[in-house]
């Protein structure tokens, strides 16, 4: 099981340096708002996935006092993971000492996930968000994805290219579109793979948490062009309105996932509380379905959750994810409330975050 047993963070926002011995179950982080305790959150998600859960320009993470941020990790297995971003400079990323290109094979050691508020935009945001979620399960379960995505990235780039000059020139498209619909078909058939065996996990999880008194919720996957049709007949009809937006308007950058009410979208017709639950299932499905299929466990970082559901709400969901057997990293203001949602939890530890120091 991939868990942090040792997680050390210096100078990512008010985080100066700080060291934590962590729990391989829960670890609970609760202080005042703006303590530091989501910055934590922050420091392991960057160390897991180079990205920011919080903000685009990773730039902004870095202490105002200190030219670069440091956070390193060592695994329960003694794997040891290490990254600095220096002030307006690359990254620097290390897995045993090794420089790293990118993100690949830290991430697939530390699968993490983030539920929050933002998370929330599952339901309410745009395709990007939907896409981002499916993809993170489809990679860590079939090894070929990513090559085959990152494919489908340099097909759809240079088609674009191509789409915006004036004369088109549909030669070069037509060569670039052999590539891409090789890879877009092998992109769609590990999501659609992926998804099938989603679907029943979310629907379990949506019944242990309550939501089964909403009646016909349900995910369905779209893969980006007609259902019924080739991707290379979907090109030739729709070219000249590709060629004249300069843009590929089909194709599996346009793929989604619907989440629906009966026949309606489930933002239309759902409580604010009931999209948090449902979300919180679609999170939770995920990392079932990993530990199933690759006896990996997912790493929840939970950020503030009572602000997010009522009391019972907030138990069912933290007995859901503790039975997932994996790591979880948890803010919270109020620790005794907190605590009461963690009755069935085997181990807890808890760290007091007070302006950037923490104490355990």
């Amino acid at each position: 099981m991939s868990h942090i047993a040792q997680l050390n963070v210096s100078f990512v926002r008010n985080v100066i340096g700080q060291s934590l011995t962590c729990s391989p179950s829960v670890n609970l982080l609760y202080g005042e708002n703006g303590s530091g305790k989501t910055s934590l959150l922050e420091a392991i998600h960057l160390l897991a996935t180079g990205r920011s859960f919080r903000n685009s320009k990773i730039d902004l993470i870095i202490n105002h006092e200190s030219d670069e941020a440091v956070i390193f990790a060592q695994l329960g297995d003694g794997s040891k993971i290490g990254m600095s971003k220096p002030r307006r400079q690359n990254h620097q990323l290390h897995l045993q000492s090794e420089k790293q290109r990118n993100w690949d094979q830290v991430a697939k050691l530390l699968p993490v996930q983030i539920l929050d508020s933002a998370s929330f935009g599952l339901i309410e945001g745009g395709p990007k968000a939907r896409r981002r979620y499916l993809d993170w399960g489809v990679f860590h379960v079939e090894q070929a994805f990513l090559a085959n995505w990152r494919a489908t990235r340099k097909c759809l780039a240079n088609r674009n290219f191509l789409l915006k000059q004036k004369p088109v020139d549909k030669n070069q498209i037509s060569a670039w579109d052999v590539e891409l619909v090789n890879a877009s078909n092998l992109v769609d058939l590990a999501r659609q793979t992926y998804f099938k065996q989603l679907v029943p996990q979310f629907d379990g999880v949506y019944r242990a948490l309550g939501g089964s008194h909403v009646e016909n919720i349900g995910i369905e996957y779209e893969r980006g062009w007609d259902s019924d049709r080739e991707l290379p007949s979907v090109f030739a009809d729709n070219f000249r309105n590709d060629a004249r937006y300069g843009f590929t308007q089909n194709g599996p950058h346009r793929a989604d996932i619907f989440i629906k009410a009966g026949k309606s979208k489930a933002v239309d017709i759902l409580s604010r509380g009931q999209q948090k639950i449902l979300v919180s299932a679609l999170k939770i499905a995920q990392g079932r379905l990993l530990s199933q299929s690759t006896e990996r466990q997912t790493i929840y970082l939970v950020d503030d959750l009572p602000a997010e559901l009522d009391s019972e709400n907030r138990a069912a969901v933290m007995n859901n994810l503790i039975d997932l057997g994996g790591q979880i990293f948890i803010t919270c203001v109020d620790r005794i409330a907190m605590e009461e949602s963690l009755k069935s939890c085997p181990q807890l530890t808890t760290f007091h975050v007070e302006r950037g120091i923490i104490t355990a």
